[in-house]
């Protein structure tokens, strides 16, 4: 019996000192906010604009969630027509791409070459690092999901590139 409760308390005692050195686990953090409502959109829903000044008129854009002008998360879809180019550019955001339709071409650094541009059909996914330059333009009508945070910028590398700032 004796053996039994030194054995017995040789046992808690290892429990309690394992209880006291294990650190409290932080407090889980808070939750996001959630949505006010769901985002349900069909194809037939989509409704598109023209693109902002920022990038070369021809574009359509359709505001699918959020708002690209202020803080915050937003999704856009681009509609780009075949041939459009958009000149060597970065954005202060991570910037995440998924083709819809046509093909999306996009090439890195700060001047668009054909030979630096690759070709992304419809279901690819591209994601553009905050800073990073880079170019695109599209093959057929093309259409791209974009989703980043806001407020969305296009900083051109070559400022006289930036379509908001030419003469009209």
């Amino acid at each position: 019996m004796r053996t039994f409760l030194v054995v017995a308390l040789a046992t808690a005692s290892s429990v309690i000192v394992a209880r006291a050195q294990t650190p409290t686990p932080a407090p889980a953090p808070a939750k996001a906010k959630p949505p006010a409502a769901h985002v349900l959109i069909t194809p037939d829903d989509v409704k598109w604009g023209p693109a902002p000044p920022s990038v070369p008129p021809g574009a359509f854009v359709a505001v699918l969630e959020g708002d690209p002008t202020k803080a915050g998360p937003f999704t856009i879809r681009l509609k780009l027509p075949d041939g459009y180019k958009v000149a060597p550019h970065w954005h202060p955001t991570d910037e995440h791409l998924t083709v819809i339709q046509g093909t999306f071409r996009a090439g890195m650094g700060d001047a668009a070459t054909e030979a630096g541009y690759k070709d992304f059909p419809a279901g690819s996914y591209i994601t553009m690092p905050r800073t990073m330059h880079h170019f695109a333009s599209a093959k057929g009508e093309t259409i791209v999901q974009v989703q980043s945070v806001g407020p969305f910028v296009v900083n051109y590398v070559n400022p006289a590139d930036d379509p908001s700032k030419q003469a009209k």
